[in-house]
């Protein structure tokens, strides 16, 4: 795990763990404040839990990685017509203003509404489910994350990047830089990568 400052670049904290946690996450944001750090906002990946750590302190949730959330339901090439509109919309999340992106996807949910609300016939324990689970899938997540996309666009004094892309850069350059040392222990690499961090 990696705290990262978006407007100096430098690499503020970083912890190994097993696994991502809000905890750990908690955790290292209190050793950052205890050290003085003023944290004026979050950019993150959007885990559950972390949009909502620090309702005080402003929390974009990264605009790509809601993309690829998006991706994952529909796939890159839709077939259905509803799919292949809703993806193409979330295409422009990082190109567009707030009020554009909302007002299309309210737009797009009133034209295909009754098509994302078909069930399928009841099933032998008298149940109907939906028949476009993913493409609701992605609908909802779009629709849930809102509050969390353009909070750059209503803080914009405060320059807050609308992606996590600094640092995913940083740990896709790191990564390709360690394949080139595939032999190495893990205290080797542990000590390969407090260098690379300069942490």
């Amino acid at each position: 795990m990696l705290f990262k400052d978006a407007i100096t670049g430098e690499n503020l904290l970083k912890k190994y763990v097993r696994h991502e946690t809000i905890k750990l996450y908690r955790d290292g944001f209190e050793i950052l404040l205890n050290l003085g750090f003023n944290v004026k906002a979050i950019v993150c990946d959007g885990k559950k839990g972390l949009l909502q750590m620090y309702p005080d302190i402003p929390t974009q949730m990264c605009q790509f990685h809601q993309k690829q959330i998006i991706k994952r339901y529909l796939t890159k090439n839709p077939k259905m017509q509803a799919s292949i509109e809703l993806w193409n919309h979330t295409k422009m999340l990082t190109k567009t203003d707030k009020e554009s992106f909302i007002g299309g996807l309210f737009q797009w949910y009133d034209k295909w509404e009754i098509f994302l609300n078909e069930r399928s016939p009841k099933n032998i324990r008298n149940k109907s489910t939906y028949k476009h689970k993913r493409l609701r899938s992605a609908y909802n997540s779009l629709k849930r994350n809102i509050p969390y996309l353009f909070i750059w666009y209503e803080h914009i004094d405060l320059n807050i990047p609308n992606t996590t892309n600094a640092i995913d850069g940083h740990f896709s350059d790191l990564k390709n830089k360690l394949r080139c040392h595939n032999g190495l222990s893990d205290k080797r690499k542990m000590k390969f990568i407090d260098g690379f961090l300069k942490l």
